[in-house]
């Protein structure tokens, strides 16, 4: 099972955060995350299915560079229950893991930064530490991929880093 869902809200700071957006978020990304979770893993358990779930967190869990609190706390949180969710189903045989993708110039980013996607990519390339490739939704689609197949069986409660390196070396320029 893969939980791909989640929001993104405009910058804010935290002086001025909005708790209904922030609200709004942790349930979505988080809760969302736990939900798909915890129902996945109730049919994989009772059918004794061994398997693998995968959560989408995001690079900003390891950074926490550039994107609004309320979008790094939830992915923050998204990483807890992954980790938790691992302990608990590695007795069933079920690996739970999460792909941590770095920017990626999607509609939703686009629309919450207010920017065409050209501008965005440009951005997200500027603070690539990997240059020659630009991160897409294909690269994340192979990294899930790969921790939903056999090629991981003994890989779980692991955050895959999607990022050309960047959250290892942490430069990221946020101005």
């Amino acid at each position: 099972m893969f939980s791909n869902a989640g929001i993104l809200n405009l910058f804010e700071s935290i002086l001025e955060m909005d708790m209904t957006v922030f609200d709004r978020t942790m349930a979505v990304n988080t809760r969302g995350a736990a939900l798909a979770v915890k129902h996945a893993a109730k049919v994989m358990v009772a059918n004794k299915i061994r398997g693998s779930i995968i959560c989408t967190a995001s690079v900003e869990s390891i950074l926490a560079g550039a994107a609004p609190l309320d979008y790094i706390a939830s992915k923050h949180a998204v990483l807890g229950v992954v980790k938790a969710a691992a302990r608990e189903l590695g007795q069933h045989g079920i690996r739970v893991n999460c792909v941590s993708p770095f920017g990626i110039a999607t509609p939703m980013v686009c629309k919450s930064f207010g920017a065409d996607a050209a501008a965005i990519e440009a951005k997200i390339c500027g603070n690539a530490n990997l240059k020659g490739v630009s991160l897409t939704t294909m690269h994340i689609a192979e990294a899930a991929l790969f921790l939903a197949s056999d090629e991981s069986a003994y890989i779980s409660a692991q955050n895959l880093a999607i990022d050309g390196g960047l959250s290892s070396i942490m430069k990221l320029n946020v101005n």
